[in-house]
């Protein structure tokens, strides 16, 4: 795992094509703890996950794509985006990263335009 991830602030969870969990950093051992932690590592996610979210994991594993929603516990929401990553072309497996949302979170409608020239400072 490169060095910068272990600290990032979101949990991020990687697993290979067949959901054999392959990297978590220090945040996703921490979410993850009650199931194992990072000794999750090498096990199958499939096993973590009951009834509809295995079926789920099931069917996108067999056709990749983004899966994000939020969830909410507690007072605590989050942003969950799990996306394919791809091995010279090729499905490989499944990032998953997890995110808390701030409780008053802005949301800012920009135009196709100025979007399309790239970033703009303090945007």
């Amino acid at each position: 795992m490169m060095d910068w991830m272990e600290e990032f602030p979101a949990a991020i969870t990687v697993c290979d094509r067949r959901g054999k969990v392959l990297a978590m950093n220090r945040a996703a051992g921490r979410v993850f703890g009650a199931s194992g932690g990072r000794r999750l590592i090498g096990k199958s996610l499939l096993d973590c996950h009951p009834g509809p979210a295995r079926a789920l994991l099931e069917a996108m594993l067999v056709q990749p794509r983004l899966h994000t929603y939020t969830i909410q516990k507690g007072r605590v929401k989050k942003l969950i985006h799990q996306s394919p990553w791809y091995q010279r072309g090729r499905f490989a497996g499944y990032v998953e990263l997890s995110l808390v949302l701030p409780r008053k979170l802005p949301h800012h409608v920009r135009s196709a335009v100025s979007s399309a020239r790239g970033p703009r400072r303090g945007s």
